[in-house]
């Protein structure tokens, strides 16, 4: 079988409430067998969210392939394909092997002690001119646990800054958020092994075919076998996940909101309410059903261009059973209104008591395989342990625990997150930006501006990464490092489940893991606590679990219970895991009892239209005993679209063979030769409309740039184009000698800077652009 050509493999069917099948895959090195092998190392994925569990193959002290855990919960054997392939990157001969350090405008090789001596001075300079203010950290959602964590207690205790965000300010910012505004607090309620029990499975902008593809060989498997779920998808584009749906729903850009109204609409009105189920566990439903009132199929009908029977067909579906599982992912996280559009998914199961059983449950995908760890380390726009920033008695513990007064960590609003960064680096109030294991020169909206940040004089710019990137292009300093099979530590995948990944191999010259950088960093600055002693006191992969374990402890997110030890000869494991409950916590909420209440929640809520954050004292009002909060938002149609320079909507995301920009992915030769190049996908009556055929060149444009891609004629909705987002410019070289590369590849160059008022997450996918043959457009700047 050829993984390339059938990603998803073969099938084992099973029935509801059975146990998923295992099926063990399998990729080597060329012309090496298993018994070839010489150690099996385990491990879990680092190219997607699903937290796949592996075991590395190691023979002569190098990476030879990957074996999939049969005994796993996760994936019970099954491997993606990014996984199957991706272990060849770790030897790409291009790989940072070397401190590097710029001078007269080049990036020349140093070593250590001479980089990061460089770092700290700068950043001391910076402290002792600008205050902690002009110090910022953007980090990924692709480290460790433990490195999340020094890198939180790094800034934000030592450094006293509050400008530290992730990555995952990009995907799954507004997963964080929609769940904190529903159940008071950020973690998953849900469980994959909700699919082996559901009778109807609803994806809600969510190909999971491609961005979780192990996820979907579940859901395929339970497709094919007795007393099949039905499938509803929501999503503009014909993938392969929309392809298998009972009922599939390709709404209007930007009007994800509209139908979710509709539908809480046609549940009340029809009396499909549980209302015990909401009497006894939430609060806040007279005043949603007051809001969607008026919201009617019809309404919504008018708004989405879809039928309205197909929307009373929809809330049928999912109102008639008694097992709704729910995952939802970037067609509703980068959309418009996407918080709000995400919390009303979490109403939809409140109404219902769709919580807390075998196959009854939510789970707000995360696109990031270290996601999780991102916001319950407080490496983002949060604090430790689910902590709420404006609760004054949860300051005063994390400052109690790392020995700081608590007014170093009192900055008078939230953390800053990471547009915001950026936009501080491009006014000259940040001076220092340290950026570790993320590419943001092809990752974040409107690029040209980015790129403009970046080589702004006067920003002292460090980059901790693996290989050269279009952001390292323009750093000060960059310090090579270790990635996953090189270094030790523990990552949580999108339903809470831990996985230890155990070092296999020696990181290729000087690079180390991120750990040590951070650690090397903490004590070149000298960081101390009130008392005068070294603030961080940990100096390897398990003493930082430790350290991790204190904050943890009593919080959502308990992880005291687990161990290094634990986690290799049980495997994946759920938080919350205490010394009672060591193997885990499968479901949360199944006691209805929610992290919700006014001394324990995570934030006080924010209106969903406007964002703006209510006090403790308007929460306390709303939510005096920590029930669940059923919130209503009102529709409002996206600020841009088509008109008569830019027509028709543009929308981006994943295919499955790359991972964000491809700086592991397409340095792997099946992946890349996969999918080698952009491409723009356009219905039949777009192309015909455009003079265009499959496999023409095309140029997308829109007010900031033109990308040109070869065209995909495919079932998408009329009137929408989409661009995968992968691709930049590290591999794309000069058109002739001495030339710079061309800005016409990256979907970012196309996409405005515009942010969820409630989440602050970044909007991808309502854009307008005009589309032309190639040879229309004239010669490109």
């Amino acid at each position: 079988m050829d993984r390339t050509t059938d990603p998803w493999g073969a099938r084992t069917p099973y029935a509801p409430g059975t146990v998923w099948p295992s099926r063990v895959d399998l990729q080597l090195a060329a012309g090496l067998s298993e018994a070839d092998v010489q150690r099996w190392v385990p491990s879990a994925s680092l190219l997607h969210s699903n937290g796949d569990a592996m075991d590395v193959a190691v023979r002569d002290g190098r990476i030879v392939g990957v074996r999939g855990r049969a005994g796993d919960r996760v994936n019970h054997g099954r491997l993606d394909i990014k996984d199957l392939f991706g272990w060849q990157a770790n030897a790409s001969p291009d790989r940072l092997t070397v401190p590097l350090v710029r001078q007269g405008g080049q990036l020349v090789e140093t070593d250590w002690d001479t980089a990061l001596d460089a770092v700290a001075e700068r950043c001391r300079s910076v402290l002792e001119e600008y205050g902690p203010g002009a110090v910022g950290f953007y980090t990924s959602g692709q480290l460790f646990l433990e490195e999340y964590y020094t890198l939180t207690v790094l800034a934000r205790a030592g450094i006293g800054t509050n400008h530290l965000d992730g990555n995952t300010r990009l995907c799954t910012a507004t997963a964080g958020e929609a769940l904190k505004e529903s159940f008071g607090c950020d973690g998953q309620p849900g469980s994959y092994q909700d699919i082996d029990h559901a009778q109807v499975i609803a994806l809600w902008g969510h190909n999971v075919a491609e961005c979780q593809p192990v996820l979907w060989m579940r859901i395929l498997d339970r497709l094919h076998g007795a007393d099949p779920p039905a499938l509803f998808v929501l999503d503009p584009r014909p993938t392969p996940t929309a392809r298998e749906a009972t009922i599939h729903l390709a709404p209007r850009p930007g009007t994800n909101l509209a139908l979710l109204n509709a539908l809480l609409n046609e549940i009340i009105t029809t009396g499909r309410v549980d209302h015990a189920f909401v009497a006894a566990n939430t609060v806040g439903f007279d005043r949603l059903a007051e809001r969607v009132s008026s919201r009617t199929p019809e309404w919504a009908a008018q708004i989405c261009d879809i039928p309205a029977a197909e929307i009373r067909r929809t809330a049928e579906l999912i109102a008639d059973t008694d097992r709704l599982v729910s995952t939802v992912l970037q067609g509703v996280y980068q959309s418009h209104q996407a918080t709000a559009g995400a919390v009303q998914i979490n109403n939809l199961h409140l109404l219902r008591g769709q919580l807390g059983r075998p196959g009854a449950g939510v789970l707000q995908m995360n696109g990031q395989p270290t996601a999780q760890n991102t916001r319950e380390c407080g490496a983002n726009g949060d604090l430790p342990g689910f902590r709420n920033w404006a609760n004054p008695r949860h300051v005063a513990e994390l400052a109690d625990l790392w020995n700081i007064d608590p007014a170093a960590l009192d900055h008078g609003g939230p953390p800053t997150h990471a547009l915001e960064i950026f936009r501080l680096a491009e006014t000259g109030a940040l001076k220092f930006l340290w950026i570790s294991a993320t590419n943001p020169a092809v990752s974040l909206p409107d690029l040209a501006r980015i790129r403009e940040t970046l080589a702004r004089p006067g920003l002292f710019t460090v980059v901790q990464d693996i290989f050269p990137t279009e952001t390292t292009a323009f750093a000060d300093v960059v310090l090579p490092a270790a990635t996953w099979g090189e270094k030790t530590g523990t990552f949580t995948n999108a339903d809470r489940t831990v996985h230890l990944s155990e070092q296999a191999v020696d990181p290729p010259g000087q690079a180390r893991a991120d750990l040590d950088i951070f650690l090397d960093f903490a004590r070149r600055m000298d960081l101390r606590d009130r008392t005068g002693r070294p603030l961080i006191t940990w100096h390897d992969a398990p003493s930082a679990f430790a350290a991790w374990q204190r904050c943890s402890k009593g919080r959502p997110c308990d992880y005291t219970g687990l161990s290094y030890q634990l986690l290799r000869e049980h495997g994946g494991t759920q938080w919350p895991a205490t010394p009672a409950l060591p193997f885990g916590t499968q479901r949360l909420y199944a006691d209805g009892r929610f992290w919700a209440h006014p001394d324990t929640c995570e934030t006080y809520g924010r209106d969903l239209n406007t964002g703006e954050p209510a006090t403790e004292a308007e929460y306390r009002a709303l939510n005096p005993h920590g029930k669940a909060v059923l919130r209503p938002a009102d529709y409002q149609p996206p600020p841009d679209s088509p008109d008569g320079e830019y027509p028709l909507w543009l929308t981006s995301g994943r295919t499955i063979y790359h991972f964000h920009t491809r700086t592991k992915t397409g340095r792997v030769p099946e992946l890349q030769h996969a999918a080698p190049e952009v491409w723009v996908e356009c219905s039949p009556a777009d192309a015909h409309r455009h003079g265009l055929t499959d496999g023409d060149m095309a140029a997308v444009t829109t007010a900031r740039g033109t990308v040109t891609a070869r065209v995909r004629i495919t079932g998408i909705r009329e009137g929408l184009l989409f661009l995968p987002f992968h691709y930049g410019y590290w591999d794309h070289g000069p058109d002739h000698a001495g030339s710079p590369p061309r800005h016409d590849r990256a979907a970012n160059e196309l996409i405005p800077t515009r942010l969820d008022p409630a989440s602050n997450q970044p909007v991808f996918k309502t854009a307008t652009a005009r589309l032309a043959p190639l040879g229309q457009l004239g010669q490109l700047d």
